[in-house]
């Protein structure tokens, strides 16, 4: 993932993710982030998203090297304990 990710953006991206995970029956779903140098709301909904439809394939998502800044912003959002990083 890398950004910026547009609001429009969020529902083909977790339709593509969600297609992916069900195709392979993963039980992890490693995120890449470290190129997201700007996280903002729209980044953190859509890896709230992602780890939605992840979880519905039971399957859980883990971010990769994720900046403090992504995670402060995770945490600041409420979503520290759903958005493993």
């Amino acid at each position: 993932m890398w950004g910026p990710i547009l609001r429009g953006d969020i529902p083909g991206l977790t339709a593509r993710v969600c297609r992916l995970l069900e195709e392979t029956q993963a039980d992890v779903a490693l995120c890449e982030v470290v190129n997201v140098e700007v996280p903002d709301v729209v980044t953190v909904e859509a890896l709230a998203r992602l780890h939605l439809g992840a979880q519905r394939q039971r399957c859980r998502v883990l971010l990769l090297n994720a900046s403090e800044r992504l995670l402060d912003l995770v945490a600041f959002m409420g979503l520290g304990n759903v958005i493993a990083g």
